[in-house]
């Protein structure tokens, strides 16, 4: 197969998921501390010496330990051996589907040379754009599959993945079929994303506008669930952004935005204005941005890793968290600026860098995340939720950031499946 030819795909649906329908149980005992996330923003809901129950794909029961339902009492048993269990991690922002290496940019970025500079030499994201478009698809599946299960292994079971390294019709299609291709080799479920990341080298921001409205989105549009547009500069102004995103909602897609990542341009305003789901990165947001955005009801995901790589202003997660906004934690998985794939490195960044407390980042990591993909099923542990949870060898959530670069992950499920 041909870089150039169009991904095949099993059939399925844009997350990438065949539907399980299983009738089996699951309970799982000796739990600790079990966070539900039933309520608002930064309320985990700890329930101590604790079983949940899963029936199928959904929580069926979660109560204390010693009060299990007869009827939950049969089928497969785990034991989370005193250690804490949580919802499993909603990654709500990533550019997973690509091919090359970065890290001499990035390297390049610590001796102090200026991305401008790093960009004229033919780095940055049209270097990612030139090796994805010269990678076989099948090679892109395998490592985008390769970094899913990685993402699985450290609890991570949900993850949105954006278009975005192809900038042409043709190659833009092909990453969301690859994004879905990896989804169906993985327990992970993938949220497909078409990104306007940036104009083509050598276009017009304008002329590639008219080409991401007349062209692109409806051609990606039956693949996505998602239209996000790079609202910043060297990439989108508002006025094009807005075109493009009002081109993604008539095509029946959802809006994000990636908005005041490098500077302040009005992408928060924008989000706001249209009532995207999201708005991601808002390193320069100001209080009237937050204003807006709690008053849209749009989530703010905030992404410190990319902010630690790219050594740039921290997102104001503090200010948005205070001024009422609702707070989303995402790895920002890409191979130039967050090349991070672990969301409890994330969770001990938001409490170390950006002042977020544990309880915080570890419900805006899984309840944050599911409400920033618009999936309320997902990121808590109450009757009726998926069932994906994870189970850590540790006693609380505390340990999280308390003890960052440690996987503390023991085991995943998955839809009510032991998957790790």
């Amino acid at each position: 197969m041909t870089p150039a030819t169009g991904y095949r795909l099993p059939a399925t649906g844009k997350s990438g998921k065949r539907e399980a329908g299983s009738g089996k149980r699951l309970l799982v005992t000796d739990i600790g501390e079990l966070i539900t996330n039933p309520g608002p923003p930064g309320d985990l809901g700890i329930v101590a010496d604790a079983a949940v129950a899963i029936s199928g794909e959904r929580v069926a029961w979660v109560g204390p330990g010693g009060d299990v339902p007869a009827e939950h009492r049969h089928g497969e048993v785990v034991s989370a051996g005193g250690g804490a269990v949580l919802p499993g991690f909603v990654d709500a922002h990533t550019h997973l589907v690509f091919a090359g290496d970065r890290s001499d940019e990035f390297a390049r970025r610590l001796r102090g040379e200026p991305y401008a500079d790093i960009l004229a030499s033919g780095g940055g994201i049209h270097a990612t754009v030139a090796a994805t478009r010269a990678a076989m698809s099948d090679s892109l599946v395998d490592e985008a599959a390769a970094r899913l299960e990685r993402m699985l292994r450290s609890g991570t079971t949900t993850v949105e993945v954006k278009s975005g390294y192809g900038l042409t019709t043709e190659h833009e299609v092909r990453i969301l079929e690859v994004a879905v291709a990896a989804g169906v080799r993985s327990p992970v479920d993938v949220v497909p994303t078409f990104l306007a990341h940036v104009p083509d080298k050598g276009s017009d921001p304008g002329e590639y506008a008219d080409l991401v409205v007349e062209e692109i989105i409806p051609a990606t549009a039956p693949l996505a669930r998602y239209c996000d547009v790079f609202c910043d500069r060297g990439a989108f102004d508002v006025d094009q952004s807005r075109r493009i995103l009002e081109a993604g909602r008539a095509h029946g897609l959802q809006l994000r935005v990636h908005a005041e990542q490098l500077t302040h341009t009005g992408g928060a305003a924008l989000a706001a204005d249209l009532r995207a789901v999201s708005a991601d990165h808002l390193d320069h947001a100001t209080e009237e941005d937050a204003r807006l955005l709690r008053e849209a009801g749009v989530v703010a995901v905030v992404l410190p890793a990319a902010s630690l790589s790219m050594r740039s202003p921290r997102a104001p997660a503090r200010m948005l968290w205070d001024s009422g906004v609702t707070v989303a934690l995402a790895t920002d998985c890409n191979p130039g600026t967050s090349n991070v794939e672990n969301m409890s490195l994330v969770v001990a960044l938001a409490c170390l860098e950006m002042n977020l407390s544990p309880e915080e980042a570890v419900w805006a990591a899984t309840r944050g995340g599911a409400l920033a993909l618009d999936t309320p099923d997902l990121g808590s542990i109450v009757p009726g939720a998926r069932g994906d949870l994870v189970i850590l060898d540790a006693p609380s959530h505390r340990h999280i950031p308390y003890r960052p670069g440690t996987n503390l992950v023991r085991t995943v499920v998955k839809g009510g499946e032991v998957v790790v």
